[in-house]
C-alpha cells in the first residue's frame, strides 16, 4: 500500500492492480468499508483496467483527521490523489459514498473521467433522523454495533445464510474501521445534496440500483437517471452491495458500460 498526503495533510493510502499500460479505472468504496470491499471485482477488473483502490480518510489504513468531513473534501480527495497519480482521464466506479463522490467529480471536475457507474447510492436523503440514530449508536457502541445493523442492510438475509464465509469477511471489514472515522464521515453522507449539479453533468454513467436495498431504494437511483442527461439504470436483485451479493451481473455490467469508449 502507497500513501499520499492532501492538501490539508491527511494520508490517503491507496493500490493499484493490473497492467501498468491498461486505462485506469478509479474505485471509490463505501461508508463502513475499506478497499476490501472490491476483491469481488478484482480478477475481472484488473484484466481489462489498472485499477486504482483506496481507503478514504476516516477508513482503513488513510489517517482519521478531526470531523466532520463533508462529500466535498470526499470528492476533493478523490480528485487530488489523480492528480497526484497523474494517471486522468480515468473511468470511474463508486458505491453509496463513493457513488457520491463519482457525482461531485463529474460535476466539478469533469475533465477527469471519461465514463462513470454511480452504484447503490443518492444525490439526496433528506433523513437525517436516522443518520443521527446511527451515528449515536457508534458513540455508544462502538463499529461492533454499527456492523450488526449494517450488514442487515447491506446484504438480503438469503444471501447471509447461503454465504457465511463472505458475510462474516464483511462484517469484519465494518468492524476494522476506526469508530472516530466513522462519526467524522457520516455527517457528510446525512447532509449530502448533490441535486443542482446533476442536471450539469456531460459524462456518460451507468446507475447501478438494488432491488432490495434499503438503504438507497431504486427511487434514489431513478432520480439520479433523470436529472443526468447522459444516464441509464440498471437494476440488480441485491441489497446494498450489490457487488458483493451481485457479483457477476455487476462485473458484467460494470466492464460492459466502461469499456464503451
Amino acid at each position: 500500500m502507497q500513501s499520499v498526503a492532501m492538501s490539508d495533510g491527511c494520508k490517503i493510502c491507496y493500490r493499484f492492480d493490473g497492467q501498468a499500460d491498461a486505462p485506469v479505472l478509479l474505485l471509490s468504496n463505501s461508508l463502513s468499508s475499506t478497499l476490501a470491499m472490491w476483491e469481488p471485482q478484482m480478477a475481472e477488473l484488473s484484466g481489462q483496467f489498472r485499477v486504482l483502490r483506496y481507503d478514504n480518510r476516516g477508513h482503513g489504513e488513510s489517517d482519521v483527521p478531526p470531523g466532520p468531513y463533508t462529500i466535498e473534501r470526499f470528492g476533493q480527495d478523490a480528485k487530488e490523489l489523480l492528480e497526484h497519480l497523474d494517471v486522468a482521464p480515468v473511468a470511474f466506479c463508486g458505491l453509496s459514498l463513493g457513488g457520491m463522490v463519482g457525482m461531485w467529480l463529474a460535476g466539478h471536475a469533469p475533465q477527469l473521467l471519461t465514463r462513470a457507474v454511480f452504484a447503490n447510492t443518492s444525490a439526496y436523503f433528506g433523513t437525517p433522523d436516522v443518520w443521527n440514530q446511527r451515528i449515536a449508536s457508534v458513540e455508544s457502541g462502538g463499529m461492533q454495533t454499527a456492523a450488526e445493523a449494517t450488514i442487515q442492510r447491506w446484504l438480503t438475509q438469503e444471501f447471509r445464510d447461503a454465504q457465511p464465509e463472505i458475510t462474516q469477511k464483511t462484517f469484519d471489514m465494518i468492524t476494522s474501521n476506526p469508530a472516530a472515522g466513522y462519526l467524522a464521515s457520516a455527517p457528510g453522507v446525512r447532509d449530502v445534496d448533490l441535486r443542482l449539479i446533476l442536471p450539469n453533468i456531460k459524462t456518460p454513467a451507468l446507475v447501478i440500483a438494488g432491488a432490495l436495498d434499503p438503504s438507497t431504494p431504486t427511487a434514489m437511483g431513478e432520480a439520479i437517471v433523470e436529472a443526468i442527461p447522459d444516464a441509464r439504470l440498471a437494476i440488480l436483485d441485491a441489497a446494498h452491495l450489490s457487488n458483493i451479493e451481485k457479483t457477476e451481473e455487476f462485473n458484467r455490467l460494470v466492464l460492459s458500460f466502461l469499456s464503451q469508449y
